[in-house]
């Protein structure tokens, strides 16, 4: 009777904890949302400051969107960048000059809307082949289909420009670009807290931990797989459409770089795979730390940065946040899981 009393206590102690916890949370983020609302307004802060910080804000929405199917699903994608590219190379298709031949740009909220919606097509589309591959099989094709949209964009110079690039209409409202972002990763991030508590989110969870079991449970995992896929897909466009417009001009080295994925992968691993904060703690520290690498190790920041993922995959597995949130994982966890079901098929369904 006492032992029970006692479980009982310090289970609503923990569940207490748990909610006090929770609350200092959101006060932390509502916080520092409201002095990065004040940010453009401080004295000393120019357009350099203010680009800066919108590039952190991209990276940030890149690594988030990565985390809904790396971190929720299980599936590691290592083309991530595609979509980015391709809602940057489709808005500036669209407003650029050099495309059009009525020499009529399109309005910029228009064409990013359309970059996005081009993206997260083109994922739902390619998704829906390639989230039927499990494991490093379906990495593998997605890098594979990273590099081919990159080529596909070079060598059709008629329409892309080719390596030359396109050029964008400028329109340098710094402050506008910073708010639009900046809102644009609150909407996201809130999003990601608010799909983790829905039956959707556990069913995404359901999937990365047990997806034979998932579906032995009745859910359609190829349908919520690619829903998730191509709602990335699209988010990661819209992104890469306004980073276009900011930048105003484009071609294939900049728009297609590996980097882009490669930082969405090591800022959530950093953050916490598969936990709401975890990319956006983890992408805005490797942000600033490689800032301060390529300031002082300019021949080496890449040598440091590799090192780092080791440093993380080895020692700090579950990232920061993913220390404190049971709900994340880790990739060696994810990879020994994969590994482990593979396993056990091939067992079940060998020859006698």
């Amino acid at each position: 009777m006492n032992r029970t009393m006692s479980k009982d206590r310090g289970g609503g102690e923990n569940l207490r904890a748990g909610q006090a916890a929770r609350r200092m949370a959101r006060i932390v983020a509502v916080a520092i949302l409201a002095v990065l609302l004040c940010v453009p307004l401080l004295p000393g802060v120019n357009d350099a400051r203010l680009f800066t910080l919108t590039l952190m804000f991209t990276a940030v929405g890149v690594a988030v969107n990565w985390n809904l199917t790396g971190g929720f699903t299980g599936y590691v994608d290592f083309g991530h960048a595609a979509w980015f590219g391709i809602g940057a190379y489709t808005t500036a298709i669209l407003m650029s000059l050099q495309s059009n031949g009525l020499q009529i740009g399109w309005p910029a909220l228009p064409a990013v809307v359309l970059g996005a919606l081009v993206a997260g097509v083109l994922a739902a589309v390619i998704g829906r082949a390639t989230m039927r591959l499990k494991g490093p099989y379906f990495s593998i094709a997605m890098l594979g289909t990273f590099v081919a949209v990159r080529e596909i964009v070079r060598v059709w110079g008629g329409l892309t420009g080719g390596g030359v690039g396109l050029t964008l209409p400028p329109y340098l409202n710094r402050p506008l670009f910073y708010y639009i972002e900046l809102g644009l990763v609150a909407v996201l991030v809130a999003f990601t807290w608010w799909l983790r508590g829905t039956r959707f989110g556990a069913a995404l969870v359901a999937i990365r931990e047990d997806e034979i079991g998932a579906e032995m449970r009745g859910i359609d995992t190829t349908r919520l797989k690619v829903m998730v896929f191509s709602f990335a897909g699209f988010s990661t466009g819209l992104f890469g459409g306004l980073w276009a417009f900011q930048n105003t001009f484009v071609d294939p080295d900049i728009a297609f770089v590996e980097v882009r994925t490669v930082d969405a992968v090591m800022g959530t691993m950093l953050g916490g795979l598969g936990t709401v904060a975890g990319p956006l703690v983890g992408t805005v520290l490797l942000f600033w730390l490689r800032e301060l690498l390529w300031s002082h190790l300019l021949d080496y920041h890449l040598i440091a940065q590799g090192a780092l993922l080791i440093v993380i995959v080895l020692y700090l597995p579950r990232g920061l946040v993913g220390r404190f949130d049971t709900r994340g994982t880790s990739m060696i966890e994810l990879w020994r899981r994969r590994r482990g079901r593979k396993t056990h098929g091939d067992g079940a369904g060998g020859d006698p």
